[in-house]
């Protein structure tokens, strides 16, 4: 049953399989081995995987539609290893704080392939971006369109922008991770008139240049409905900017929200089926509204990195209460993953060190954190653990680690690239004297 996982669905990143002495393998590396050389909590990150995502949206929406730019939204996951191979993939970045525009540029990424979003930037985000040559900054609000237009006026520079337009959309998705709602904290709404505002304030500011008009649904949409609803609405409000208020569109974003199999019986629809079903909803549209084709900018994030990450912990204490519950405790938890916690997110694991065996029982994976809610998963089926035990736990690459806390004090964990037998320590396990080290007496 637990050997399962790794050829039903897409849970484990690609070739992960068991060898012969029933461990857990991943880009080659046996997990039992990477747990102790690195040591657990251990998030493991598998090349190949990461690499084949980027070439999958480049080849699915490329071969469907002329003009297409794939840029990867950092806020799932970023660090300066991973910036570096989604840019030599050919990738671009969809940022939305200055630290993340700093790990780009630390990275090495072309800056002009950097878009900076955020629905309240800070006036020295702005400006860093702007020293810093950023190619897009999608505009979220008229208080950030002012700043914006006044810090480009103190450069006497101009830059291009995005419109972030809210559609009024229902995405069908959990309400936290929901955006593109009427109800939203993010963009010009489209239904309250603010959206018609913002374009011809935007195309009046001497300093900014309005290239295109931006949505984002939300994340986790296993249909591609919203997607085609949202972009008929906003091609048809495009066309009455060009008319009104002269916009040219020359990008335009659907933005991102593809989803990810996190549960054996939850499959993900492929991305064929999105690439087909947005580019022919730009392409139509385009035609029914008159427009010529802009440049169509995906943003991807957890579906690059979701399944590329798998979380490794270590069995500690055991507590059966019976008729009621076992508990099955970790070294890691809420901190590292507080999806669970956050939103009822739900994940399946693998005991990594004894794949072969069949479940016997039912446990509840409890966290080490001093919080009642501080559970990963409930009613996870696996074999009788001990203590020493590992748990991998799959799809565990994207807004884990990005969300990830020193809660209790405890140093976060371990970062490795695993790639055909070898593993790269891409992010060092914090110390207690990381944890220490602004402090002042």
């Amino acid at each position: 049953m637990t050997t399962s996982l790794l050829t039903a669905g897409t849970l484990f990143p690609e070739a992960a399989r068991v060898s012969a002495r029933g461990h857990l393998v991943l880009g080659g590396c046996d997990t039992t081995e990477l747990a102790a050389s690195y040591g657990t909590p251990l998030y493991i990150f598998d090349e190949t995987t990461l690499r084949n995502k980027c070439r999958e949206y480049l080849q699915e929406f490329g071969s469907r539609y002329p003009q297409v730019t794939v840029i990867y939204a950092a806020k799932a996951y970023l660090n300066k290893a991973l910036a570096r191979l989604v840019a030599e993939e050919g990738l671009g970045l969809d940022v939305v704080s200055g630290g993340e525009l700093a790990i780009a540029r630390a990275a090495g990424v072309p800056l002009e392939r950097v878009y900076f979003h955020g629905n309240n930037k800070s006036p020295e985000e702005l400006a860093l971006a702007l020293e810093w040559g950023v190619g897009r900054i999608v505009v979220d609000n008229f208080y950030e369109l002012e700043l914006l237009e006044e810090l480009c006026r103190q450069r006497s520079a101009a830059q291009e922008i995005l419109l972030r337009i809210t559609p009024g959309v229902d995405p069908h998705t959990h309400a936290y991770i929901s955006t593109g709602a009427v109800d939203s904290k993010f963009g010009f709404t489209l239904a309250t008139g603010d959206a018609e505002k913002a374009v011809a304030r935007a195309q009046a500011l001497p300093h900014l240049r309005v290239v295109g008009l931006h949505i984002h649904l939300g994340s986790q949409l296993f249909e591609a409905e919203p997607f085609v609803a949202a972009i008929n609405g906003v091609l048809g409000f495009a066309r009455e900017m060009v008319a009104r208020h002269g916009l040219e569109l020359r990008e335009f974003s659907p933005g991102g929200g593809y989803p990810v199999q996190y549960l054996d019986e939850a499959a993900a629809p492929p991305l064929a089926t999105y690439a087909q079903a947005i580019t022919e909803a730009v392409q139509q549209g385009c035609r029914a509204q008159g427009l010529p084709l802009p440049r169509l900018v995906l943003e991807p994030g957890r579906s690059i990195v979701g399944r590329a990450g798998v979380a490794l912990y270590r069995v500690g204490a055991i507590k059966d209460i019976p008729g009621v519950r076992k508990y099955v405790a970790v070294d890691g938890g809420m901190a590292d993953n507080i999806r669970p916690a956050l939103y009822q997110a739900r994940y399946e694991a693998v005991v990594a060190n004894r794949m072969g065996e069949q479940p016997t029982e039912k446990v509840t994976v409890a966290g080490r954190y001093c919080e009642s809610g501080d559970i990963l998963i409930q009613d996870l089926a696996v074999p009788q653990l001990t203590a020493g035990d590992l748990l991998a736990l799959p799809a565990a690459g994207a807004y884990c680690l990005a969300m990830a806390s020193n809660y209790n004090a405890v140093p976060r964990p371990a970062v490795v690239l695993v790639n055909q037998g070898h593993a790269r320590l891409i992010r060092r396990r914090e110390t207690y004297e990381d944890l220490m080290q602004w402090d002042e007496l």
